[in-house]
């Protein structure tokens, strides 16, 4: 599968999906955690994900952020190839804070999307 084909979604829809108990899984490096995430997303990055630091429980949608979407690419295609309902965040952390979504630093106060 190329990252043409790959599932889609925009940051308007991943908000609703999560909301509904998707998980947003973050593969941005941990300084770019740290400066602001989502809070309820789970945090691993890009380099560390081969490895399985991320099991979803069977059948749980994923979604895939990074700070613009290109990253997230990668990862979604890693994890549909492991068998996984992994979705790409078009436009990223970026689009998820414009769409409304909230961003926190590591202490939990407002954060960027660095």
């Amino acid at each position: 599968m190329d990252n043409q084909t790959l599932p889609t979604v925009d940051a308007a829809e991943a908000l609703r999906l999560v909301g509904d108990g998707a998980v947003l899984l973050d593969v941005r490096e941990p300084a770019e955690w740290v400066a602001g995430h989502a809070p309820t997303a789970v945090h691993v990055p890009l380099g560390d994900l081969p490895s399985g630091g991320f099991a979803p429980a069977p059948g749980q949608r994923v979604l895939v952020v990074c700070r613009s979407g290109n990253r997230s690419k990668s990862a979604t295609a890693h994890l549909i190839a492991l068998g996984v309902d992994a979705w790409n965040v078009a436009g990223g952390m970026g689009a998820w804070q414009a769409s409304g979504g909230a961003v926190v630093d590591a202490q939990g106060a407002p954060g960027r999307v660095a």
